[in-house]
């Protein structure tokens, strides 16, 4: 067995490990460790942006997670795709660029959670990316992650957003800017045509510092203790253990799956359930494992009346020339996604922000347990796809034995909550009415599903097609310690422990509004001004950035 010493030893190369080890390891007087169980970012199809239905539908570069069946949802196992490979899930993704709604985070500073109001984290967002259109009070315009309007060519893409406005639903012009609420482009995190992962972003600049190391396909086993004190990990790698020592730190980036898992794995969880797989119990933290939420969504599905510019290059050696375009010269089709608008809703004027997302695919992608394979080019379609941002319903991960190698149960209890089946509907009903809007009908050969909108047709539909949008969440959750089911403070620190953090999608306690990269790596920024100790309360107000180590 080998030992080695850093200052700080990061679990999980993923798009909150990345970013956390980039900055950390800009302190030069400070050494840095990453592990990560997955291997090198090499598969070609992460390159190229087109390449994320193959991706998805084969499970590449992933964990190969399963929910339980889910009794909701056709009594169907629920894949449950997680990066396993350098950058994490920001590697396999579909690049979408969505911050949430400014009242996802003034909810935690309501809750108490000090720092996590959204004008303290507005400079977070602002110092991760690099804009296209430049840095504003909104947007930044130098940071590591490069992002972008889509421009997929397609007539269709201004067709949803016109229909959108037409159904009576408003214009924005940066969803991620002072209005969230309505029809506007994708963003995506694309870099001159390839994709920009928090590997690309963050680590693999980094990694030309000598203060800080990488080690792939390295699974962590165990968290190391020294009373209360976490002092390391315990990792395989090649078929051999080893251990890394932290002097000051260890930082849990595993994400919703593995941060939980490694916890229990250490001893820290529900005693009972850490009595059941024979682990004795170091923490009691009820709270590890419990409070998962995920993003659930269905489709109204049409046929198009003309084939689309995609559908033109479906032929094979067409279609492999802009493979090759987009992973040679940044250039052509597959540099994009086949989508439209996306929308945030309100189902209800009377709300305070958005509680659907709509999704405009522009191609035809089927509607199947593995979402993500385009169908042979023989009838072209678009749908377009509703999504409950905010669910009342709450799953759980817990082990199923000892083995950090076996992967442990995921019940998500998809449409528990009434409430969430019935807001599905209703993302139904007005996906339906903006499809019936004229200036969609130039492309509308026909509706496809569901055949009729009573309550038992849709639930028929949401039964049989519903999937997720890979937006999990909530499984170490950040609250007050007086809730028997947090886990994590404000500052990220794992209760009862001293010297470990969790810093992932797992601390949110509830679900952000939209896709959650962009949250998960400002979640990360933030994280490394507390490590380091450049944050000792809420951040300033205001729209100005937070102090930054010059050193990049």
């Amino acid at each position: 067995m080998t030992t080695t010493e850093v200052d700080y030893v990061i679990v999980g190369a993923g798009s909150a490990g990345c970013t956390l080890a980039a900055r950390l390891s800009e302190d030069k007087d400070t050494t840095v460790m990453v592990l990560e169980a997955g291997g090198p970012d090499r598969n070609p199809w992460i390159r190229i942006p087109l390449g994320w239905p193959h991706i998805l539908s084969n499970r590449m570069d992933d964990w190969m997670y399963f929910s339980e069946p889910q009794s909701e949802i056709g009594s169907r196992a629920m894949e449950f795709a997680r990066g396993k490979v350098l950058g994490g899930s920001s590697s396999i993704n579909a690049m979408a660029y969505v911050r949430g709604h400014r009242g996802d985070y003034d909810a935690l500073a309501d809750a108490g959670l000090a720092g996590w109001g959204y004008d303290d984290v507005l400079p977070y967002f602002r110092r991760q990316e690099s804009w296209e259109g430049g840095a504003s009070d909104y947007r930044g315009g130098d940071g590591p992650l490069t992002t972008r309007f889509s421009t997929y060519p397609d007539p269709l893409v201004d067709g949803f957003t016109r229909a959108g406005l037409a159904a009576g639903h408003p214009w924005t012009d940066d969803y991620n800017g002072a209005q969230q609420e309505g029809f506007g482009a994708w963003q995506f995190s694309i870099r001159k045509g390839r994709r920009c992962s928090n590997a690309d972003a963050y680590l693999k600049p980094a990694l030309r510092r000598a203060n800080l190391t990488l080690k792939l396909k390295a699974l962590a086993t165990q968290i190391l203790f020294d009373g209360p004190r976490a002092v390391g990990i315990a990792y395989l790698q090649d078929g051999t253990l080893h251990r890394v020592h932290a002097a000051r730190e260890v930082l849990l980036c595993g994400g919703v799956v593995n941060s939980p898992q490694l916890l229990n794995l250490s001893g820290i969880g529900d005693p009972q359930d850490l009595a059941a797989v024979g682990i004795a119990p170091r923490v009691a933290l009820p709270g590890v494992g419990r409070n998962l939420q995920d993003h659930l969504s269905a489709a109204v599905f049409y046929a198009r009346k003309d084939p689309g510019p995609l559908h033109r290059r479906m032929r094979a050696d067409r279609l492999a020339l802009e493979l090759g375009r987009a992973y040679f010269a940044g250039r052509g089709i597959a540099t994009n996604l086949p989508v439209g608008s996306m929308a945030f809703l309100k189902s209800d004027p009377g709300l305070a922000m958005p509680d659907l997302q709509f999704k405009t695919i522009a191609a035809p992608i089927h509607a199947s347990p593995h979402m993500g394979r385009i169908r042979p080019p023989y009838q072209d379609g678009f749908s377009i796809r509703a999504i409950v941002l905010r669910p009342e319903s709450r799953g759980r991960i817990r082990l199923i034995s000892d083995d950090p190698a076996q992967a442990p149960r995921i019940d998500q209890n998809f449409l528990t909550a009434d409430a969430d089946r019935a807001l599905l509907r209703q993302g139904l009903r007005m996906a339906r009415d903006v499809g019936r809007q004229a200036p969609l009908a130039p492309f509308v050969g026909a509706e496809v599903a569901p055949k009729g909108y009573s309550d038992d047709v849709l639930d028929a539909l949401i039964h049989a097609t519903a999937i997720t949008v890979h937006h999990p969440l909530g499984t170490c959750r950040m609250g007050q310690e007086s809730d028997p089911e947090t886990v994590v403070d404000a500052r990220l620190n794992v209760l009862g422990t001293e010297g470990l953090r969790v810093v992932d999608a797992s601390v949110f306690p509830t679900a952000i509004g939209g896709n959650i990269n962009a949250p998960v790596t400002m979640l990360a920024e933030r994280a490394a001004d507390l490590v380091r100790g450049l944050v000792h309360g809420p951040a300033s107000r205001g729209p100005a950035a937070p102090p930054v180590r010059q050193d990049r």
